[in-house]
């Protein structure tokens, strides 16, 4: 049966345990950041960073809030990367549902970047530093080898508040539901988020809020562009062809996302 987390965002207290769990399982290195006057860090998700808590301050009626959103791969059933990878880099696990990727075969298009509903792949920018693009550096794979062990992920197995539960899809979705009934007594916008999003979201939330107030889209869809470059549908020349002609396109909106990003940082920090 397909596996998923549920993410009730009214446990976690920002202790960041699963992004440590996550480097740590995964053999992934520190990154050299700057005081930004918040207590996020690092600022983005990166090729070594593939699960971060975003912090959030929230005011409504006179009343400030911190909120805090784990944030990684949402491993969508309808997944936009999963349809325009032309090397089968990403797959989408037959049975457990989530989004596996094999570096090896990574060509660097850069597709994947583009097309995420959630903006959530980053390039390696150590790859290629001409273009600031290359492989894409990593990204979370619900800890597969353990998960296909018979072990729970690394994040949720470090969480100490329960905030991070995994399991069945089917049951989380009836556990997020009840969850969300609790909340609505004193949250009426809470909300179960990832049900129906995208045939389903593999990373379910439980919401205190609308999803816009996590910065989560409110109804995300699979970009039209994404499905005319199914690349399932195409062999042989064509696919090479498919391939070559679009991968200078994407690496340069890729890289246009990416400073994008470096200039959000740099304003912030300073």
């Amino acid at each position: 049966m397909a596996k998923a987390m549920l993410n009730d965002v009214t446990k976690c207290i920002g202790c960041r345990a699963c992004q440590v769990a996550c480097k740590e399982w995964n053999d992934l290195p520190a990154e050299q950041t700057t005081n930004r006057g918040t207590y996020e860090n690092p600022p983005d998700l990166s090729a070594d960073t593939w699960t971060k808590i975003i912090f959030k301050e929230y005011s409504e009626d006179g009343t400030l809030r911190w909120l805090f959103r784990k944030e990684q791969c949402m491993h969508c059933t309808d997944a936009a990367c999963v349809n325009v990878c032309p090397t089968g880099a990403l797959q989408r696990h037959p049975t457990l549902g989530f989004v596996t990727y094999v570096r090896h075969k990574c060509s660097g298009c850069g597709y994947c970047v583009e097309f995420c509903p959630f903006d959530i792949p980053r390039m390696d920018r150590e790859s290629n530093k001409l273009l600031g693009t290359g492989l894409m550096g990593g990204k979370c794979d619900f800890c597969f080898d353990r998960v296909s062990n018979g072990l729970e992920p690394a994040c949720a197995k470090a969480c100490p508040t329960g905030a991070i539960k995994f399991g069945e899809w089917e049951d989380l979705v009836i556990e997020g539901k009840q969850r969300v009934q609790v909340l609505k007594e004193t949250h009426p916008d809470a909300n179960l988020y990832g049900e129906y999003e995208l045939d389903g979201l593999h990373m379910l939330y439980v919401l205190d809020e609308r999803p816009e107030v996590y910065d989560l889209p409110v109804d995300p869809q699979m970009p039209a562009a994404a499905t005319a470059l199914n690349v399932g549908k195409w062999t042989g020349v064509g696919l090479g062809l498919l391939a070559g002609a679009g991968m200078f396109g994407a690496a340069m909106l890729a890289r246009a996302r990416m400073i994008e990003r470096k200039k959000k940082e740099e304003s912030a920090e300073s």
